[in-house]
């Protein structure tokens, strides 16, 4: 069983900065595809940002290209995303999401088996 918790979510201005990161539980996380996802009020859950088992490839929803990257540090079991020039529109639940066991870049919200419980981020204009 996989544990994510993840956390640095907040209010901020538009233009500021957050960094999120997620704990996982477990001594194989080198081994787990991560993603972030998001979910905003009335809409479905969205990727955000998507990490390969070393770090050797990402992903970005084209919404956050440019301003969002996601990062891994496997010796500290954790995953982040750094979040520039927030908008409003960026105001959503941010979820922690891993794939046990792989080894390719997952980028569709059912390939992750494992979830968090979520960080709120609200971007005021």
């Amino acid at each position: 069983q996989v544990q994510l918790v993840e956390s640095g979510g907040g209010l901020v201005q538009a233009g500021g900065s957050l960094r999120l990161s997620c704990a996982a539980s477990g001594r194989t996380f080198s081994s787990y595809a991560m993603g972030w996802f998001r979910q905003a009020p009335g809409k479905e859950r969205d990727i955000v940002a998507a990490i390969t088992w070393n770090g050797g490839n990402t992903y970005y929803a084209d919404s956050v290209k440019g301003r969002f990257t996601i990062s891994r540090d496997n010796t500290k079991n954790t995953v982040y995303l750094q979040m520039n020039s927030l908008k409003p529109e960026d105001t959503a639940v941010y979820y922690c999401a891993a794939r046990s066991n792989s080894w390719s870049l997952r980028v569709d919200i059912s390939e992750y088996n494992y979830w968090g419980q979520g960080t709120q981020v609200t971007v005021s204009s």
